[in-house]
Parts: C-alpha cells; sequence; structure tokens
C-alpha cells in the first residue's frame, strides 16, 4: 500500500486511506447490487439498538455533561491548551461566531420550525394533548434538549480531546491519539489505526446524512419556487452540483474567500431570524425569548433522564417510538460527525484554558439555539393556533404548518415563509442560506477526513481531498437513493447503526482525558505544564 500511494502522489496513512477507501467503495458496491436487503439490515440493526441501548446513549450524553463541567469548575480549568505562553488566535466574538458556523448553520435551517411543530402536533408524552399550552412548553423545551447543550456536548468532548492531546503532547491529528493514555505506543499499530479508520467512516456518512438532509430542504425550497420535482433525481442533481461547488474550491484554494463566505451566510442566516422577530408577533416573541429559558432550565433536568421506560404498559409503540426517532437519533448522527466538529473547535481554540473551552464551545452556540427556536418555534405555533380558541379563530387557516410537516419536513420552513412578507424573496434566500452552508461544509469535512488519514493540520495534496470531497457527495447520493420515499426514516436507520461505533469511541475519551489529567500537577498560581508522554 505504501508503493500504491507513492505512485499516486499521496502523503497519507496508506492503511488509513485505503482500507477506509475500500470500506466506503464495498458499502456503495452493496448498496447498489442489493438495496432492500441492506435497507432491511438496516431497519433491522436500528431497531435493535434503539430497544435495547437506547437508554445507553441518554445516560451516555448526560454523563458526558456532568463531566464536562466538572473539568471546567475543577483545577484542571487553568489547564491551556498549547502550553503555558500559548495565547488565543481568535478574540471572542470571532471565536463565537466560527463555532456556530462549523456545527449548527444547516441543521437549525432544518429543525428551526419543523422540530417544534412536529411535537406540537404530536406531544413527545402521551398525557398531553396536541395543539395547546402544554404541548407548545413541551415543543419548545424538547427542541431546545436536543440541540442546545446536550448536541453541544457530543462536540465539546472530543474537541477539548483533541486539543489537549495534539497540542500538549504534539500528537498526530487522529482520533487514535486521545488513546495514548490508554494504548500507549499501539496507536500506532493495528488498534489505533482500526480506531481511525471507524472515525473515517463515521465521519463520512455523518456528513453525508447531514448532506442529505440539506439536500431534501434545497429540493423542497425549489418545488415551492420553480415548481422543479421533489424526486429522489432532483436530489441527486442538486448533491451532484453543490458537491461540484466544493470540489472546485479544495482544487482552487478558496479557503479565504470560503471562510469570508461562511461569516456572509452566518449573517443572512441572522438577519433571517431578525426578519421574522421583526415581521412576526415582535412582543409575543420576545416574552418568548425569556419565558423560553425558564421553560429549557426548569425541564432540562426531566427531559434529559426521561427514556420512557413505562411505555410499554401505556402505549402501542414500546417505550423507544418517539425517542428513537427523535433523541436516539439526534445523539447518533451528531456523534458520527463530532471527529468533524471536534477538530474544527480544536484548530481555532489553541491557546484557551479547559474553562474557557468548555463553557464557550458548550454556552455561546447554544444559547443561540435558544434564541433561535424561540423565535421561529414560538411564532410557527402561534401561526398553527396554540390553544382552542386560537385554533378556532384561525378556522381553515389553524394545522397548516402541521399538515405541511405531516407531507414534508423539508417543506416546514419554507410553508413557514408563506405566512410572512415578501414570501419568494426570503423563500429564495432561505434556500441559498441552506446551499451554502452544505457547500462550505463539504469543503471543510474534506479537509478534516483527509487530517484523519495523514495525521498532519497541515493539508494534504489536493488530490487526496478531492477523492473524500466526492466521496461524501457520492455517499449522500447513495443514501437518498437507498432512503427513496421512506426519506427521513430510512436516513435515521443508516446512521443510527454506524454511528454506535463512535459512540463508544467517544464514550472511551473520558477515561483517556481523566488518566490524563491525572498526571497533570497544578499549583494554585501557575498553569500546569504537561507531563512527559512516556508518564502517561
Amino acid at each position: 500500500m505504501e508503493q500504491l500511494a507513492k505512485r499516486l502522489g499521496l502523503r497519507t496513512d496508506p492503511t488509513i486511506f485505503f482500507v477506509s477507501a475500500g470500506c466506503m467503495i464495498v458499502f456503495l458496491i452493496a448498496l447498489l447490487a442489493a438495496p432492500e436487503q441492506i435497507r432491511d439490515i438496516f431497519a433491522s440493526g436500528r431497531s435493535w439498538i434503539v430497544t435495547n441501548l437506547g437508554w445507553f446513549f441518554i445516560f451516555g450524553v448526560n454523563s458526558w455533561l456532568i463531566f464536562l463541567l466538572y473539568l471546567a469548575a475543577s483545577r484542571h480549568g487553568r489547564i491551556r491548551l498549547g502550553g503555558q505562553d500559548a495565547k488565543p488566535a481568535y478574540g471572542n466574538l470571532s471565536w463565537f461566531t466560527m463555532l456556530f458556523a462549523g456545527g449548527i448553520g444547516t441543521v437549525l435551517m432544518f429543525w428551526g420550525v419543523a422540530e417544534p411543530i412536529s411535537h406540537f402536533s404530536n406531544p413527545p408524552y402521551d398525557e398531553v394533548e396536541p395543539f395547546t399550552v402544554e404541548a407548545a412548553r413541551d415543543a419548545m423545551g424538547f427542541s431546545i434538549y436536543h440541540l442546545g447543550l446536550h448536541t453541544w456536548t457530543i462536540f465539546t468532548l472530543p474537541g477539548l480531546a483533541f486539543a489537549y492531546f495534539i497540542y500538549r503532547y504534539e500528537l498526530p491529528v487522529r482520533v487514535s491519539s486521545v488513546f495514548y493514555p490508554l494504548l500507549h505506543d499501539r496507536i500506532y499499530g493495528p488498534i489505533g489505526k482500526t480506531i481511525d479508520i471507524f472515525a473515517v467512516l463515521g465521519t463520512l456518512f455523518g456528513v453525508a446524512v447531514s448532506v442529505g438532509l440539506g439536500t431534501s430542504q434545497i429540493n423542497a425550497g425549489l418545488t415551492e419556487l420553480t415548481g422543479v420535482s421533489d424526486s429522489v433525481v432532483s436530489k441527486v442533481i442538486i448533491i451532484t452540483v453543490l458537491t461540484s461547488v466544493a470540489v472546485t474550491s479544495i482544487v482552487v484554494g478558496l479557503d479565504k474567500g470560503v471562510k469570508r463566505l461562511s461569516n456572509i451566510n452566518i449573517g443572512m442566516a441572522t438577519a433571517l431570524m431578525i426578519f421574522v422577530l421583526v415581521t412576526g408577533s415582535t412582543v409575543f416573541l420576545l416574552r418568548g425569548i425569556v419565558e423560553t429559558v425558564a421553560i429549557y432550565g426548569s425541564n432540562l433536568v426531566p427531559m434529559a433522564f426521561w427514556n420512557d421506560m413505562l411505555a410499554q404498559y401505556t402505549s402501542e409503540n414500546g417505550g423507544w417510538g418517539w425517542q428513537g426517532n427523535w433523541t436516539v437519533f439526534y445523539w447518533t448522527w451528531t456523534v458520527s460527525w463530532s471527529p468533524f466538529i471536534g477538530i474544527f473547535v480544536a484548530r481555532i481554540s489553541r491557546g484557551r484554558t479547559i474553562r474557557q473551552f468548555v463553557l464557550g464551545v458548550l454556552f455561546a452556540p447554544s444559547l443561540f439555539t435558544l434564541v433561535w427556536f424561540a423565535i421561529f418555534g414560538w411564532s410557527a405555533m402561534e401561526i398553527d393556533g396554540i390553544g382552542a380558541e386560537a385554533r378556532a379563530a384561525l378556522g381553515e387557516q389553524a394545522g397548516a404548518l402541521s399538515a405541511a410537516v405531516e407531507e414534508s419536513v423539508p417543506l416546514a420552513m419554507f410553508a413557514f415563509f408563506e405566512h410572512f412578507p415578501f414570501t419568494t424573496l426570503i423563500q429564495g434566500l432561505a434556500v441559498v442560506i441552506v446551499a451554502i452552508f452544505f457547500a462550505t461544509s463539504s469543503d471543510s469535512a474534506s479537509l478534516v477526513v483527509d487530517m484523519l488519514c495523514t495525521g498532519d493540520a497541515d493539508p494534504g495534496p489536493v488530490r487526496q481531498r478531492v477523492f473524500w470531497g466526492v466521496s461524501e457527495g457520492v455517499v449522500a447520493a447513495m443514501l437518498i437513493v437507498l432512503a427513496g420515499e421512506a426519506g427521513l426514516n430510512a436516513l435515521q436507520q443508516v446512521i443510527t447503526v454506524l454511528g454506535f461505533p463512535i459512540f463508544l469511541l467517544v464514550f472511551a475519551m473520558v477515561f483517556a482525558l481523566l488518566r490524563a489529567l491525572g498526571s497533570e500537577s497544578i499549583s494554585k498560581t501557575q498553569v500546569a505544564e504537561p507531563p512527559r508522554v512516556d508518564e502517561l
């Protein structure tokens, strides 16, 4: 494999690169040869994982959050990532902006309306009536629970682990480096390479699912605007076009342009949120932002530890129908691309202390998420009618957004904008925002996957990144084909199965960090210097 890598002009670890690429190609061939059988395998795998291990995912993410908060409050919080004299490369405002750009943009666009409306019309708790005030409060609480602190916990833990081991011990930019305290030099052998191969594949498929969701939303928007058919063929064409844009940016080296475009895109997304606030029920929404803080804070612990253990006695779904489709899906999907976001967050956080890192990465994006859902979610539920009297007053318009979500989740945001001025313009802007998020994320993901193979923070040869950029598009297109008319449900099945081994790896990072931090010596007045690597 080393000779082949040299002949192809690659600068990478041949085993990680070729085995990862080979596994991906075998999977794609299997999809082409036996799509129905593969679909059935993933459906069975997802059913088993959700039924038997759903509690483990919920317990795991909660324990990670508690662990991170403990680190921030402990004496280890003073440890500086990169050495005692390292200084942050970015100011706080730029850092917070990049955190948002790195992990949540497309997700908020996709779920900002769809998730609150889904929980509003189909409440998670069996005893809550749909479309009531109580259903609205629960819908807002669960939406932020899914995309607030817990989602950013899944990004923060691997990000902290990467930053700690890469910057303080100068280990390769690979997932296996995090496990040096447990494996020592075996991170360079078969065990370490196996870990890195799983990380590469998990990142590829996690990003591919995100691309699939974004593509579905772009297609829904174009259907509203131009009448383009909402079909598998249309989605594959969209993926092809946007992947071509991402690959072009890799080839011509538009790194600065992409970064500038990302900042502009964040500005457009924020402007979209302000537009909804100003042209909607402004006072109601401002009150909603404040009240949402209380709803989230007071319900966080009950929501976070609820796993509906008694549902087998009170409902027909066996206890995991709702949570399997929502909470467990979110955690497996998010953890599958946590190496991508983790490395991105680590790269922009050198020079910060563990306390600054944990509190900044956890709370800054979560606060923005809360405001976003408060504005879009409360607006959507007000449009649908909160309470019997409101729905009666709305007449035939009551439940319009719920019906749109029932028809097509990606359509929700565009159906929502039909209730605001400048509908066509705003819908077009939303399509552009999602498309740019997709293209820039694909470019960044290609760079990160390449780093996981090379172990080097410097970009590898262009041909390597182009390969991974094309691979992400191909995997996303194949998942769309596999999903067919089943859409989101099929994507949930794939990512739940593929995300499970990555979840186990991230769980093990807790023990690796504890082992390494136990070797640190911290005085009251001085930031610790790391122990020698051979002391870990």
